[in-house]
C-alpha cells in the first residue's frame, strides 16, 4: 500500500511533526513499506492456530505466602526525623 504525500502530511499533522520535503518523501517510503509488510502478515493462514497469550510454559515463581515477623518498631523509628507516640511525625500538607 503506497501512501500519498497528502496522507503522510496528514499523519505528520496528527503527530504534530514539522517535516521537510525530504523527510516527507522518506517517511512516505518507510510507512508504505511498513503497511505492505503488515498486509503480507494479514494474508497468513492462522485458522489452525489457537489464540494464545504466551508461547512459554505458564508457571508461577512466587514464594509461598507465609506470615513472618516484621522489623521491630523501635528499629524502624530510628530513621524518623521526628517521632511521636511510636509513629512517624510528618508536617501537615493539606489544611
Amino acid at each position: 500500500m503506497t501512501l500519498s504525500l497528502e496522507q503522510v502530511e496528514h499523519i505528520a499533522e496528527l503527530a504534530k511533526l514539522a517535516l521537510s520535503d525530504e523527510e516527507k518523501a522518506l517517511y512516505r517510503e518507510q510507512l508504505s513499506s511498513i503497511l505492505d509488510y503488515a498486509e503480507r502478515i494479514q494474508q497468513i493462514d492462522t485458522d489452525d492456530i489457537s489464540p494464545t497469550a504466551t508461547v512459554l510454559p505458564v508457571h508461577t515463581v512466587l514464594r509461598e505466602d507465609v506470615s513472618r515477623p516484621g522489623a521491630p518498631r523501635e528499629k524502624l523509628l530510628e530513621n524518623a526525623a521526628v517521632q511521636e507516640d511510636g509513629m512517624y511525625r510528618v508536617d501537615t500538607i493539606l489544611e
